[in-house]
């Protein structure tokens, strides 16, 4: 099929060229409102088509998608209009700016039996869906928390502040990984430079069963960090994604407290200290097997991993936890739009119980 890209800024030209790997991808035209951006893509891909007007790619009967990757606050706009030209839909993190315009996106796509698509790149990586698997299997024992920090010196955003750039990545791998969302945040951040728009914030995800996840976002550090660890009641892994090779460590480490006791006296914790192991992992360039799959759900009327509502819970994560760094902190329950209508929200050919397939 033929696929249209608007943006071809920071993401872009990585959309189009995975789009031009993809064997069922018979042509790209891309759009930017900046010509020298788009002299840099008829440079690097001498085929390509492009325009700085995007009703050229909606207006065109031959492009049957458009992915969108342009600042946050587009995402909304632009998406209407490719879903009212009866386009498939991929956009880039975060789906939209707010869980209402998440979901008229979605109740679009609906109507008009769009596939719809959230560009959450990590839940497609070999090393996440490594985690899932382990995690899944019972390896690690019952999840106790997860920690994850992601941070970095810059992008400073102008739009949107360092929750809404970083931690989509973390709420979507703990969401992916866990296969639940969270009940609520509490979320507190400093705006160093630009008022307003916080560069440093902690967010802490409340889920059932006492399950807790720490995220770290900054764009304040000397150190480039993408780490993650996932602490349960057998065994602990923390998933590094700087690690070229060893991305994934299982640690043999726990405590375990005596199973009975007659006095204080008698009572010790035992502290386990075993070996490291580091799983195989075949690795791959995710971004690539996202788009493959974007397209093979086109084409087979599937519903995408990361699917239109699993973009608006993310966003309804964000939503809280902005609310509650207003609030010094307070917790904050997540509000998930529509979630008793999911089944008939969003839908494909391919029709299946979407509830049970999120884990909603």
């Amino acid at each position: 099929m033929k696929i249209g890209v608007i943006g071809c800024g920071y993401w872009g030209p990585n959309l189009i060229r995975n789009f031009y790997q993809v064997p069922s991808c018979r042509g790209v035209i891309c759009c930017d409102t900046d010509e020298a951006k788009l002299q840099r893509m008829r440079r690097l891909f001498p085929s390509i088509q492009t325009t700085t007007d995007h009703m050229d790619i909606l207006s065109d009967p031959e492009v049957e998608a458009v992915a969108v990757a342009t600042p946050v606050h587009t995402h909304h706009v632009l998406g209407e209009a490719v879903l009212r030209h009866d386009k498939h839909l991929f956009v880039e993190k975060p789906l939209s700016n707010s869980s209402r315009r998440c979901l008229n996106l979605l109740n679009m796509a609906r109507e008009r039996d769009r596939v719809l698509m959230v560009g959450h790149t990590f839940e497609y990586t070999a090393a996440v869906n490594k985690v899932k698997e382990i995690v899944e299997s019972g390896e690690l024992g019952e999840i106790l928390y997860v920690s994850s920090t992601r941070v970095n010196l810059g992008l400073f955003q102008q739009d949107i502040n360092v929750v809404w750039d970083l931690a989509p990545h973390d709420i979507s791998i703990i969401n992916y990984v866990l296969g639940k969302s969270p009940l609520g945040v509490n979320a507190q951040g400093t705006a160093h430079y630009n008022k307003g728009i916080e560069d440093v914030a902690t967010v802490t995800l409340n889920y059932d069963n006492g399950v807790i996840a720490f995220i770290h976002v900054s764009w304040l550090d000397p150190n480039k960090i993408r780490r993650t660890t996932f602490v349960g009641s057998k065994k602990m892994l923390v998933y590094n994604d700087i690690e070229a090779q060893e991305k994934i460590k299982i640690f043999d480490k726990g405590v375990d407290a005596p199973p009975y006791y007659d006095t204080f006296g008698e009572f010790q914790f035992s502290y386990r200290y075993g070996d490291i192991h580091i799983p195989r992992i075949d690795d791959y360039e995710p971004l690539r097997f996202e788009l493959a799959h974007f397209i093979d759900c086109i084409r087979q009327g599937k519903i995408p991993r990361s699917d239109g509502y699993s973009g608006m819970k993310v966003v309804s994560v964000l939503e809280a936890a902005e609310r509650s760094i207003k609030n010094n902190g307070k917790f904050i329950p997540v509000v998930y739009r529509g979630l008793a209508n999911y089944p008939i929200l969003y839908s494909t050919n391919g029709r299946q119980d979407l509830l049970a397939a999120t884990g909603a």
